[in-house]
This record gives C-alpha cells, sequence and structure tokens, in this order.
C-alpha cells in the first residue's frame, strides 16, 4: 500500500506544481480506483482563476470522478491529496462516500481531519472514510512553502 500511495502521492504533487504554476495556492488531488489502481480523476486548487471559493484541489477532483462515473457516490474510491482537507472538502468527501482519504502535509490551522472540527469524529458525520496522513509530507509542506516564500518575496513593504 505505501509504494501506491507515494506513487499516487507524487501524481498529486504533480497537479499541486500546476496550481502554483497558475497562480494558485498548490494543492493537488487524484482519486483513484480502489480496487484496480486506475486513476480517475485528478484536480488542482483553483479558486482564484475559477473565480469560485468551493474549488478546491478534491473538490474539482471529486467532480470530475463523479462526472466520469456517472455517479456522484465515489464509494471504491481513494482521495489523495497533498494537504489535510478543510472542513468543506472533509463534508463532501463524506458525502460523496469516498473510501480512503490519504494526505501529504498536515494543516493544524486549517484542516479538519486530524486538526480542527475533526469532521470524520463527528456523531453527525454519516460516512467515515479511512484515513492516512503523512504520506510524502516533507515534499508537500515543502512545496506550500516554496510558493508562499515566493509570493512575500514579490510583495512591497506594504503588503500589495
Amino acid at each position: 500500500m505505501a509504494d501506491h500511495d507515494e506513487r499516487f502521492m507524487r501524481m498529486a504533487l504533480d497537479e499541486a506544481q500546476a496550481a502554483a504554476d497558475a497562480g494558485e495556492v498548490p494543492v493537488g488531488a487524484v482519486v483513484v480506483d480502489s480496487a484496480t489502481g486506475e486513476v480517475v480523476a485528478t484536480g488542482a486548487n483553483g479558486p482564484v482563476g475559477a473565480h469560485d471559493p468551493t474549488a478546491h484541489a478534491e473538490i474539482v477532483a471529486m467532480r470530475r470522478a463523479a462526472q466520469a462515473l456517472g455517479n456522484y457516490r465515489l464509494t471504491g474510491l481513494t482521495l489523495y491529496v497533498t494537504l489535510e482537507p478543510c472542513a468543506m472538502c472533509a463534508g463532501a468527501i463524506s458525502h460523496a462516500r469516498i473510501g480512503r482519504v490519504v494526505w501529504g502535509a498536515d494543516d493544524p490551522k486549517g484542516g479538519a481531519v486530524i486538526h480542527g472540527p475533526r469532521v470524520f469524529d463527528q456523531p453527525t458525520c454519516h460516512w467515515k472514510p479511512l484515513t492516512a496522513g503523512g504520506v510524502l509530507a516533507t515534499e508537500a509542506a515543502e512545496t506550500l512553502r516554496a510558493f508562499f516564500r515566493a509570493r512575500r518575496g514579490t510583495r512591497t513593504p506594504s503588503g500589495r
């Protein structure tokens, strides 16, 4: 499993780099059929370019997977994402009935799986996927750090 997790997380990191190249916060996601290992869909963070606050990488990838499969229920699939999902994405993951979620870097400020509201641990959460964090966490965190370092370097002292 660990080899598969790293392979698909590397694909998610490629999606994160595509997001960064587009000026978006570098988060990437890949949805994989857990039984066959086939990639069903990918997604890169895109709220700025899409003018859509819900266009997080996980949501983009799940929308594409649902379209590809013709079903909003995504059971039997694994979602790989480079950053611990936020509350919005965790809620969508639960509603889609994703079977397993694997993330790279933890997100102590905005994460909602092992940090913050711990969405999947709530008694009102109707679907609780298997979860695993920390896959290629160093690479995922460094992608985010490099992006924000570069952004800070281009701002004037007033922050604009």
